[in-house]
C-alpha cells in the first residue's frame, strides 16, 4: 500500500475489546468522508473520528441500529440507515450529531446510497415498488416528502456524476457478500447510464464482483476481486480503462466511501485514506 496514506485508528481498540457486541458489529463498517472527518458504523451506533486519527466521538446512542452514513456534498449533514421499532429507513442528522430526523415511512427496507450532487436529495434503495428479489432507487428531499423513483428497472448501490447527469451504479444485489471470489452467475457488474437518454456503458470486467461506486470528477471509482483480494480500481470515463489503484496482499476492503479529495477504506477493522 505504498500509494497509501494508512493508519489505524489507536483509540478504537479498547473499544473493540470491551464492546461485547454481537460478531456483525465487531470492526469498523462503512464509513464515509468529509474535509475534516470521518464518520463509520461500529457495534450498531454511528461514530467521527479527525482525518489525521485521534479519539473516536460515538455520534449515535440511540436502541436501534444506525449504518451506512454518507456525508452531504457540503461535510454538514449525514444521511444515514436507520431501523428504529422495527423498521429500516433513511434518516438524516447534523454531522456535529444530534436528533436524527425521519425521511421514509414506507413499511418496506430502505438503505441510504448517497446524495444527488447539490445535496438538496438523499439517493437510497429500496423494495417497495419491486418484487422481494431485487431493489430500485430513489431520491427523497430533505423534508421527507414525495420520494421520486430513478427511472431504472432495478439498482442496488450507486453514486451520481458532478452534474447529476449520469449515475454509476450496481443493478443487483450481491448475492454472496461473505464468500471469497465467487465467480457463479450472480458476480456484480457497475454500469454507467446517462440519465436523460438511458444510455447505458458497462465497466469492463471479467465476471468479477464489483461494487461500492464511487465518482471523483471524470473517474468512477469502485472495490473490486479481479484482481484478487478485493482493492480499489478506477474507471476513466474518458479513456474507457480500468486501473488498479492499490496492490492488496492483505485482507479484502470491504467498504470505502468518497470524499472530496479522498477515499477512505475499511480493511479489517482498520481505516485507510
Amino acid at each position: 500500500m505504498s500509494r497509501l496514506a494508512t493508519w489505524l485508528i489507536a483509540a478504537l481498540s479498547p473499544v473493540c475489546f470491551a464492546a461485547g457486541t454481537p460478531d456483525s458489529h465487531l470492526l469498523v463498517q462503512n464509513p464515509t468522508l468529509s474535509r475534516t472527518q470521518i464518520v463509520f458504523a461500529y457495534a450498531g451506533d454511528l461514530w467521527s473520528v479527525p482525518r489525521e486519527g485521534g479519539d473516536a466521538r460515538r455520534l449515535t446512542v440511540g436502541a436501534g441500529v444506525e449504518d451506512s452514513p454518507v456525508f452531504s456534498p457540503d461535510g454538514s449533514l449525514i444521511a444515514f440507515t436507520g431501523e428504529y421499532d422495527g423498521n429500516t429507513d433513511v434518516f438524516v442528522m447534523p454531522a456535529t450529531g444530534g436528533v436524527p430526523k425521519r425521511l421514509t415511512w414506507h413499511p418496506a427496507e430502505d438503505f441510504v446510497r448517497g446524495w444527488t450532487p447539490d445535496g438538496k436529495r438523499i439517493l437510497f434503495s429500496s423494495y417497495r415498488t419491486a418484487f422481494w428479489w431485487f431493489q430500485e432507487l430513489f431520491t427523497v428531499d430533505l423534508d421527507g416528502r414525495f420520494p421520486q423513483k430513478i427511472d431504472l428497472p432495478m439498482g442496488f448501490e450507486a453514486a451520481f456524476s458532478r452534474d447529476g447527469s449520469q449515475l454509476a451504479y450496481v443493478p443487483m444485489e450481491r448475492a454472496f457478500s461473505t464468500w471469497k471470489r465467487y465467480r457463479g452467475g450472480m458476480t456484480t457488474p457497475i454500469w454507467i447510464v446517462t440519465l436523460a437518454t438511458g444510455q447505458v456503458v458497462k465497466v469492463p470486467r471479467d465476471n468479477s464482483n464489483d461494487f461500492n461506486p464511487m465518482w471523483i470528477g471524470d473517474k468512477v471509482y469502485f472495490l473490486s476481486d479481479r484482481h484478487g483480494p478485493v482493492t480499489l480500481v478506477s474507471y476513466d470515463l474518458k479513456t474507457r480503462q480500468v486501473k488498479q489503484l492499490i496492490e492488496n496482499r492483505g485482507l479484502d476492503f470491504k467498504s470505502a466511501g468518497a470524499g472530496p479529495d479522498a477515499i477512505v477504506c475499511a480493511q479489517f477493522g482498520s481505516l485507510h485514506l
